[in-house]
């Protein structure tokens, strides 16, 4: 085998997201494998890599996986990035057969979330004393949620929108409202979202403050599910079957960045700034621009995080979010179609799973899957994931021009 510049994704599939009580991580993971590896056309045996992430259990779903699905004895990685991991994983793969090192190989992300509450946070809320006693080096640093601050993921995002607000104007609390209410409006043609409902601005407006201005359904929902990805290489691919080739999508970028050293503020964690580095290195790595873009699915994880990620992905301008929102460009019959799936807020976020699922998303418009909520003629598509800690993982997706030859 020798290094390859194409690279494909050949099979690709998520199980529905929510709560499954009857299924713990290895039953998940397994179906969304076994689901993967049909819809390429291959099974097991043809993987040269398998790449497993799961941040919240205790290790090893890699091997945990193969003894339900096939244990061959390929090199496994068990990945854990935050919120990044599925699409680390991804990235691990497409790395070994871009190398040479195999010509396919499957990624899969898989968590269970359902009822873990709010993650992030610190035991203070529950503690019977009426001052926080700092003990070693941990307590110099650690959390002190709810006496001079927060470290929760929607007190975080909360202060990063309305940080944007503050600096360009017209971020206020209706506006995030609406960005919510678009995505679960979308939600209602995702069979696999976790919640298919349309909520009115009135009501994400009147739910539980969960951080201002974030809502309750203005929040990613904590649930159980996971996704699995077949990555091939373009001369692999070439050998097998028209429908295949057909049906496979171009990884044209894939890029996975952390945070740059830089004089700044330590208070808040910045996610644009490795964000926009992302961006910009998949779009020079694809020759794809973002007004190419036929649909994004980027990480809604709160409804304040989706407005700075329009900026920090260049759908618009610098501190353009707004304006680019008011416009309509990311409704599903907008411009640029943003979060056609429902996003974090509507299909769910169990973590691992969450950034190879947005580029499944993708990978149905761009294959013209999609059922009723297909971008009709969509060829190009960006797919977006960021974890604080911090990491984030853009691929950019195009429809193969493989096998339309009869």
């Amino acid at each position: 085998m020798s290094a390859s510049d194409d690279i494909f994704i050949l099979g690709i599939n998520m199980t529905k997201f929510g709560k499954h009580f009857d299924k713990d991580v290895v039953d998940l993971g397994a179906e969304a494998a076994m689901a993967a590896l049909a819809d390429g056309g291959v099974t097991m045996d043809d993987m040269g890599i398998l790449a497993a992430g799961n941040l919240m259990g205790s290790g090893g779903i890699g091997q945990q996986l193969q003894k339900q699905i096939g244990q061959t004895g390929i090199p496994v990685f068990n990945v854990s990035n935050a919120c990044a991991t599925g699409a680390t994983a991804l990235r691990t793969a497409i790395m070994a057969v871009k190398a040479g090192e195999c010509d396919m190989g499957l990624a899969v992300g898989v968590e269970k979330l359902a009822g873990a509450g709010l993650l992030g946070s610190s035991d203070a809320s529950t503690s019977d004393k009426h001052e926080w006693e700092r003990s070693g080096r941990f307590g110099a640093v650690a959390p002190v949620d709810g006496r001079i601050g927060s470290a929760t993921m929607p007190a975080l995002f909360a202060q990063i929108g309305t940080e944007y607000g503050h600096k360009y104007g017209g971020a206020d609390f209706e506006l995030f409202a609406k960005i919510s209410e678009k995505n679960h409006s979308h939600s209602t043609l995702n069979p696999l979202a976790a919640y298919s409902k349309a909520m009115s601005l009135e009501q994400i407006m009147g739910d539980m403050m969960i951080a201002y201005p974030n809502t309750r359904p203005m929040c990613s929902a904590n649930c159980d599910g996971a996704a699995a990805a077949v990555v091939v290489s373009g001369e692999k691919l070439r050998t097998l079957s028209l429908e295949q080739q057909r049906r496979a999508v171009k990884v044209s970028a894939s890029v996975l960045t952390s945070d740059p050293y830089q004089e700044a503020c330590q208070v808040l964690p910045d996610v644009n700034t490795l964000t926009r580095n992302a961006a910009q290195q998949a779009y020079e790595a694809s020759g794809v621009g973002p007004a190419d873009l036929d649909l994004v699915e980027l990480h809604d994880c709160f409804a304040t995080a989706e407005l700075v990620h329009y900026d920090n992905l260049m759908l618009c301008e610098e501190g353009g979010a707004v304006d680019f929102f008011e416009s309509g460009a990311p409704w599903r019959d907008g411009a640029t179609p943003v979060n056609v799936s429902g996003g974090l807020q509507s299909k769910g976020h169990p973590i691992s799973a969450t950034g190879i699922a947005n580029i499944w998303e993708v990978c149905h418009h761009l294959r013209g899957e999609a059922g009723d909520r297909q971008i009709e003629g969509a060829k190009v598509g960006l797919a977006h994931v960021i974890g604080l800690g911090s990491a984030c993982g853009v691929h950019v997706l195009e429809k193969s021009a493989l096998g339309t030859a009869a």
